[in-house]
């Protein structure tokens, strides 16, 4: 599977400004690499998506749109009822993001949790404004850069005056720590089903090189570290949701009912079931 480099990828000249795109699409993806080289904006019409970064994960339907920070990320767009999935694309650069910062004197202040996605909810201002995207699309090269520029101001102060702020710090704040990033996409996705690959691909690493450097970091192999994550997880389903092993264990990561139960009682030295009835 290539990976998707966005916006590069999808034919538009390579630009530092301000860019629309109307992604339309009738086959569905699962997992799809992409490289964001730009934040983006997913206004979603149709369809639903599900993207994985590194520290973060979200699944929308058509009620709500999406902020992205550039970087990489995996991602899934399922079709809608009448097969179809659309979403209109708005990228922008870390220098836009600055400069609309600095031109309207916003404070930087410090985001306590860092993500790499936010979602919000559809209201008539924004279906409005999307629209209004779609009017920009159609339009030359040269009165998409004016309009757009206008209308990426309008659509942050328009977040700001309903989040505040935080919605834009989380886009600029500093996220450039190798071992802080590598640790977070290793505890963020710790009970997710990532293939190694995928998890080394998040990190922006070839697989073997994270697999050393995880190694180093953690002291074991990563296949024993997520399992014992994850079979953790499962003695806290069975004892304190008190569900049954039958329940649990696609998602805590095992294909069948059998081999759930050798792996717990190899570590626990006991059967789920003789656990919970102890």
């Amino acid at each position: 599977m290539d990976t998707i480099k966005l916006p590069e990828s999808l034919y538009i000249e390579e630009s530092k400004t301000i860019q629309v795109y109307d992604y339309c699409s009738s086959k569905e993806m699962s997992r799809q690499q992409i490289i964001l080289y730009q934040n983006t904006f997913s206004f979603l019409i149709e369809g639903s998506k599900e993207v994985i970064f590194d520290n973060s994960d979200l699944s929308i339907d058509n009620s709500k749109f999406l902020i992205m920070r550039s970087g990489h990320c995996l991602m899934t767009e399922k079709l809608s009822e009448i097969k179809n999935y659309r979403s209109i694309l708005l990228f922008f650069t870390d220098e836009d993001l600055a400069k609309f910062i600095q031109k309207f004197e916003l404070n930087n202040t410090e985001v306590n949790e860092y993500k790499s996605v936010h979602s919000f909810e559809y209201d008539k201002f924004i279906k409005r404004f999307v629209v209004s995207l779609i009017d920009i699309s159609k339009l030359s090269k040269k009165a998409q850069k004016k309009l757009l520029a206008v209308k990426f101001e309008e659509i942050m102060l328009y977040l700001i005056e309903l989040h505040g702020t935080q919605i834009l710090q989380f886009l600029a704040s500093n996220n450039d720590h190798l071992t802080q990033n590598f640790t977070r996409t290793i505890e963020s996705n710790q009970l997710k089903k990532l293939t190694l690959k995928e998890l080394a691909f998040l990190c922006n690493m070839s697989v073997s090189t994270f697999k050393r450097k995880f190694e180093k970091h953690y002291s074991e192999s990563p296949i024993k570290w997520f399992q014992n994550k994850r079979l953790e997880y499962a003695h806290y389903l069975l004892n304190q949701k008190r569900k049954k092993s039958s329940e649990i264990y696609l998602e805590v990561g095992y294909e069948n009912l059998s081999s759930f139960i050798q792996a717990y009682k190899t570590k626990y030295n006991i059967t789920p079931k003789q656990q919970q009835i102890d």
